[in-house]
């Protein structure tokens, strides 16, 4: 995690008019630190012995203030619970069909393929979301002994 991270994300807190609490300034620490893309119970869970009066309400609540300014990206993945991840540069995310981790990786190329996309059919195309889905190493391993 950088510094430089943590205070780009507080001072856009700030410069929206959201209130940093010390539960807040946690849960974002956590989350830029972070590279399990957490849960809210993750993150409930490694920050319940600092703030033992914080409940999992809370980390959903401010889960959803940093996702509606742009802090936090939520990612669904069929029905399990929904992963948060803290937004740096556009990235993908390679998922364990077996454990569940995911894990980021970036290819510049695939850029391109929003150009193309638009180019092709006229949309005025604003995203795009790439996952995908094997066995990581260690359940990998695990499957083998």
């Amino acid at each position: 995690m950088t510094e430089n991270q943590l205070k780009e994300a507080l001072d856009t807190l700030k410069q929206t008019g959201v209130r940093i609490t010390p539960q807040r300034h946690a849960i974002l620490e956590f989350l830029i630190a972070s590279m399990i893309h957490p849960t809210a119970d993750d993150i409930y869970k490694a920050l319940e012995g600092k703030f033992p009066n914080m409940s999992v309400a809370t980390v959903y609540n401010n889960l959803r203030v940093f996702r509606e300014v742009g802090l936090v990206k939520e990612l669904t993945y069929g029905d399990s619970s929904s992963r948060f991840d803290f937004i740096t540069t556009e990235h993908y995310h390679v998922i364990c069909e077996t454990c569940g981790k995911i894990v980021d990786f970036h290819y510049p190329g695939l850029d391109e393929v929003e150009a193309l996309a638009a180019h092709v059919t006229g949309f005025n195309v604003s995203h795009h979301r790439m996952e995908i889905y094997g066995v990581c190493n260690s359940c990998e391993k695990k499957a083998t002994h």
